[in-house]
């Protein structure tokens, strides 16, 4: 029987409660671009890809040109959070992890200044672009393959382990399954939590998210400062 690594030797960046906190917080940004500007998903990039087919499909070629823009503000996010982090390491003061999140924190609290008669389109490639950077470099929570800004990885890692649970007879992973069921929930609480509170807040709305965003970026900046300082040049597991 497999046991569990234990989680002492993991950096902070790599909390199973950092991984909830920022479900909690990519659960309120797609329920804010769906609620609010104009009723799509930021977080991942399957759904553009399919109505910018559907466009094609029904020779409706402009209409699906205008996918381009949030796909390319996604990859765009993913190769700058491959590229950036060995420029940032370099610096020796803080941890890439912590850049980016104080971005996310601050391109959010900017979104909540926008008001709802701008074009969408500004919000939504915003939120493409850090969702991307996100999902990136956050990859796994103590050693558990994760993804921060979606949950089909989530469903797909629980079939995973019930499969092999009942193949391998490891019961060691089964634990595993409440760690994926406890981020489905927080970024379903998060959905919840911000449509609920759209329709009062309105575009403010988004601030929400920058509650559990600064709880991260809080504890990062004491992880770099002073717990993990001598910590810096250590690569999270999954790059």
């Amino acid at each position: 029987m497999k046991t569990e690594p234990n989680a002492s030797h993991y950096l902070t960046c790599e909390s199973k409660t950092i991984y909830a906190l920022l479900m909690f917080s990519a659960g309120m940004m797609g329920a804010y671009t769906y609620n609010l500007r104009g009723g799509v998903f930021c977080n991942a990039q399957t759904a553009n890809f399919i109505f910018m087919g559907i466009a094609f499909g029904n020779g409706e070629l402009k209409s699906g040109l205008y996918y381009l823009i949030p796909i390319s503000a996604y990859f765009i996010g993913s190769f700058l959070s491959e590229l950036l982090p060995t420029p940032v390491k370099r610096l020796g003061f803080l941890r890439w992890d912590t850049y980016l999140i104080a971005f996310e924190a601050l391109t959010l609290f900017f979104i909540g200044f926008l008001p709802l008669s701008l074009p969408d389109q500004i919000v939504q490639v915003a939120i493409n672009f850090i969702a991307s950077m996100q999902y990136n470099t956050f990859r796994q929570a103590e050693g558990i393959p994760m993804s921060t800004t979606f949950c089909t990885n989530h469903l797909r890692q629980i079939g995973i382990v019930c499969a092999k649970v009942l193949r391998k007879k490891d019961y060691a992973l089964l634990h595993r399954i409440s760690v994926h069921l406890t981020m489905i929930l927080c970024f379903f609480a998060g959905v919840i939590l911000l449509t609920f509170s759209c329709r009062y807040l309105l575009e403010k709305s988004i601030w929400l998210a920058l509650f559990p965003m600064l709880l991260v970026l809080c504890r990062f900046l004491y992880a770099d400062l002073c717990q993990e300082q001598g910590l810096l040049e250590q690569v999270p597991s999954g790059h």
